[in-house]
């Protein structure tokens, strides 16, 4: 078995948009990016989605296409020195027509760097086709971005990868003159398996090709063991530090708010997968105060007893006081009623609705001819169902009313005993 020197999905990187796996929402017949590459103009573009989804690939068949000097940078490594060669490179006679900039990983480059390229973007003498896999309304100027048009790529959906692999088996059969066989369901746990990233899939059939042994026809056998093996981490797609990070914080978040145990343990499915229990640890503390909060007040003690444990079991054992905590949590009531009370009291504080504490609530230090203090507050515990009718908030802000006793059943019975206090109450 030789070995050649580019790596497979290098040798199989699509060369015209038709070639291009999955992105159909955008690439498709009658799309609007698909339409831009046909014009033959090519506008400033921005890019963004997970890696192995075709970014860097759509982007140098659209190069092709422009008629212009080609550069490429990566904001991983470039600096501001070389974004100005690309801006010198305007002037001279290749790049009469203008340069096209592929710039990949733009949300490397900081706020000055970006705006090095601003003023040859807008004149026409650069034209930025950039790639992110980060959300670029938050990683990318804003001045660049209203002068682009923003794609997103999505996560390539198995059938098309599958598609892919097998493109990829009969390039492998070709560069290395060899008949290849694969044992059943090979293709599609590798396709299921990648999250969407073709580029991993691919890389994954490769290392399985490498492992593959011959059988007594002179044939390579990829096993079915083998492509366990290679593709058993690739199936969570995880930085704690990007986009995807958050999003599936979100979504285990939404999914217990929502009382879908099925779907938030799969979300903690993926923070445990990816050995992180930090993160579904502080987010099950603040999921029982702001979405159980009092309609099941004992869920903030139970949650955390059940996080202090995991902490302290550590994988893999964590994952079972984690997963008690969230079926819990999924299956309590729910009332967001303390957190509108706490926003709506924050809110009129920075608007500057606050006023002089009233005067019956202020602890005063002086003292009359008979030693005692005068006072207007009133001890609650001296009157009857220790409650007395009084005045606590500033006189700006009387009668306001933030919190509002939630429907559920906790809630509506401390209401019933509110109302009872008030109506005995006592002047």
């Amino acid at each position: 078995m030789s070995l050649l020197s580019a790596p497979l999905a290098d040798r199989l990187r699509p060369t015209e948009l038709s070639e291009v796996c999955g992105q159909k929402h955008i690439l498709g017949e009658g799309k609007l990016l698909r339409k831009i590459a046909e014009s033959g103009v090519i506008p400033n573009l921005i890019f963004f989605g997970p890696s192995g989804t075709g970014k860097t690939t759509v982007a140098r068949i659209l190069a092709k296409k422009a008629g212009k000097k080609l550069c490429h940078l990566n904001g991983t490594s470039c600096s501001t020195a070389d974004i100005k060669e690309v801006i010198a490179e305007t002037t001279g006679l290749d790049g009469a027509n203008g340069v096209l900039l592929y710039l990949d990983e733009i949300q490397y480059l900081n706020k000055k760097q970006q705006q090095t390229l601003l003023e040859f973007i807008e004149d026409g003498r650069v034209t930025l086709i950039a790639s992110t896999t980060e959300n670029p309304y938050f990683y990318v100027y804003n001045a660049i971005l209203s002068r682009s048009t923003v794609f997103e790529f999505k996560p390539i959906e198995p059938e098309d990868i599958e598609i892919a692999l097998e493109h990829a088996v009969k390039r492998i059969e070709h560069d290395e003159n060899v008949s290849v066989l694969m044992e059943d369901g090979v293709i599609a746990h590798i396709a299921r398996n990648c999250s969407g990233d073709a580029r991993k899939a691919i890389n994954a059939l490769e290392v399985c090709w490498l492992a593959s042994r011959m059988d007594n026809d002179g044939n390579r056998v990829i096993s079915l063991e083998d492509a366990l093996t290679a593709a058993q981490r690739s199936s969570n797609r995880y930085d704690r530090d990007g986009d995807d990070h958050y999003e599936i914080l979100s979504a285990f978040h939404k999914s217990v708010r929502g009382s879908d145990e099925n779907a938030a343990l799969h979300y903690l499915a993926r923070f445990i997968d990816a050995g992180d229990i930090i993160s579904p640890c502080r987010r099950l503390l603040a999921i029982a105060c702001e979405d159980v909060g009092l309609a099941y007040p004992q869920a903030i003690p139970i949650v955390k007893a059940c996080v202090d444990t995991a902490l302290q079991l550590g994988l893999p054992e964590a994952q079972l006081p984690l997963a008690d905590a969230v079926i819990f949590l999924c299956t309590a009531p729910k009332s967001n009623s303390g957190i509108l009370a706490i926003s709506e009291a924050l809110e009129d504080v920075r608007n500057g609705l606050s006023g002089n504490v009233p005067e019956n609530l202020i602890n005063l230090h002086t003292k009359t001819a008979d030693g005692h203090k005068p006072t207007k507050y009133k001890y609650a515990h001296n009157y009857r169902n220790h409650y007395v009718k009084q005045q606590y908030l500033p006189d700006t802000l009387k009668g306001r009313v933030y919190y509002r006793f939630g429907d559920n059943k906790t809630e509506q019975a401390a209401k019933a005993y509110r109302e009872k206090l008030i109506a005995e109450a006592e002047e």
